[in-house]
């Protein structure tokens, strides 16, 4: 069956077999890394931690004994202090080591340290209610000899005993942590030792199977590659022919490509000329039009105007009347302040005033006479600015209508230009259609014979690069043959 494996089955299969030789040495190595860290936190987390509680319970056993000693000496209350925060802290290292404790020695040795300990508590509190009484010196000393020695060394040792345990027990841990990691290493080692192996036999006859196959395929490869250079070889030769012809008609095409694109551009130049003349022409038959709009205007002001000066002349006429009106009145009134002069004169003195009055009346009067002829004198003037106005406007009149006939004329020239260069634009543009249809026929023509040209040269190229990859196929064919199987080289070269 793996006689019938291909070259990519082979290989995989060969990987595949690595890797489970990598997973099996990955799993065991996992294992006993996991074993030897067990111990290791083991020995870090609960045999180092309860060594440590014991040499901190020792600690505090000294601080309590050494306050009791210092209470009797110099009876002060700091020593009794010290003694209950050295009490407080035995009972939070007791609570400590028995969560720790979980071996049946363990907690024997904590169980006889605690005895230990309140025996140690009651002698000392016998001792400190002896030295607040006062007793004498003596008596205390027995005491201390009989009992607080005795309870202390008994203390002590058990401590001691706990420190010893937990000391003893921590070095069987590290030992086997120890062995653990030993054993891990040797296990690993013979298991990669035997993968290394297996890979080498694996590896051996994996090369030789594959190295038949690649000679075989190498062979037929050399085979074909020949007859690939063959008509690779013909297929160039065709292709330079092709391409040589599709030169020369893609010369002929650009020619009349470019023939056919200077008659377009010139037709676009005429039709562009025509849409300006056209343009130019409407222009000036909108100009026309509106000068024509622009005298009738004129006209309609003149005509306007013509009749504001008749009206002025009329309202003139009526000044005129008014100020003859005014002039009567003033020499009436001149008269009369004469008659009143003359009467104030035959009164005497009772007069005077009168007179005064009459003769300014008299000088207004001859002044209002006075303006009033000035005021006649510009009536007659504005009269005769008038007439001459209006005998000027109807003249202008007459021009107006000369020059809007001359412009309707004009118009109607304008328009007949517009429809012969209209005329002129359409012709332009149908020679212009034409000439772009021809010019995008050739141009389609062009294109299509770049592509066949582009076609053959990349043929060409294809070609050469094909006999080019079939060189390098027979020449790497012969130097994988030669890996594969050097013998068979040899045997041909002689």
């Amino acid at each position: 069956m793996i006689n019938n494996w291909t070259f990519g089955q082979r290989v995989a299969g060969g990987y595949a077999v690595m890797i489970g030789f990598a997973i099996i040495v990955s799993v065991i190595a996992v294992y006993a890394l996991r074993a030897v860290v067990e111990s290791k936190d083991r020995v870090i987390t609960h045999d180092a931690q309860v060594l440590i509680e014991a040499e901190r319970l020792q600690a505090a056993s000294e601080a309590a004994s050494s306050a009791v000693r210092g209470y009797l000496i110099a009876r002060e209350q700091r020593s009794l202090d010290s003694l209950r925060t050295a009490r407080s802290e035995l009972t939070t290292i007791f609570g400590r080591l028995q969560s720790l404790a979980d071996a049946d020695e363990e907690r024997r040795l904590l169980s006889a340290v605690e005895r230990a300990s309140e025996t140690h508590r009651q002698v000392t509190d016998e001792i400190i209610m002896l030295g607040r009484t006062d007793a004498r010196a003596e008596v205390i000393e027995r005491v201390f000899e009989d009992k607080v020695f005795p309870a202390r060394d008994r203390f002590r040792d058990s401590i001691s005993s706990l420190v010893t345990h937990e000391q003893r027990q921590l070095e069987q841990e590290k030992q086997a942590a120890t062995d653990a990691a030993r054993n891990a290493i040797v296990l690993l080692a013979i298991i990669t030792l035997v993968a290394v192996l297996f890979a080498i036999v694996v590896a051996v006859a994996l090369s030789r199977s594959l190295g038949r196959q690649i000679g075989t395929a190498v062979g037929q490869v050399q085979s074909s590659s020949a007859e690939l250079q063959s008509a690779a070889n013909q297929q160039a030769t065709g292709a330079k022919e092709q391409a040589t012809a599709m030169n020369e008609i893609t010369t002929t095409i650009s020619e009349l490509l470019a023939t056919s694109r200077q008659i377009a551009e010139s037709a676009q130049r005429v039709a562009g000329v025509a849409e300006q003349t056209v343009g130019a022409a409407r222009t000036g038959d909108l100009t026309v039009q509106k000068a024509n709009d622009a005298i009738g205007a004129i006209r309609r002001q003149v005509d306007l105007i013509v009749s504001h000066m008749l009206e002025l002349g009329k309202k003139s006429q009526q000044i005129g009347a008014v100020l003859d009106i005014v002039s009567e009145l003033a020499e009436q009134t001149n008269i009369l302040a004469i008659n009143a002069t003359i009467e104030a004169a035959g009164a005497g003195d009772s007069g005077k005033r009168f007179a005064v009055v009459a003769d300014e009346i008299r000088k207004l009067a001859d002044r209002v006479a006075g303006s009033t002829k000035e005021i006649r004198g510009l009536i007659d003037d504005v009269r005769g600015a008038v007439n001459t106005t209006v005998m000027q406007t109807e003249t202008g009149s007459k021009a107006v209508d000369a020059g809007g006939r001359q412009f309707v004329e004009v118009a109607a020239s304008f328009k007949q230009i517009v429809a012969l260069v209209s005329t002129t634009t359409e012709a332009a543009r149908e020679i212009e259609l034409s000439t772009k249809q021809q010019s995008t026929a050739v141009e389609q023509v062009n294109v299509a014979i770049a592509n066949v040209a582009q076609a053959t040269k990349e043929t060409e190229a294809s070609s050469g690069q094909t006999l080019q990859t079939a060189s390098q196929l027979a020449t790497l064919s012969r130097e994988l043959l030669r890996l594969v199987q050097p013998q068979a080289i040899v045997h041909s070269a002689h």
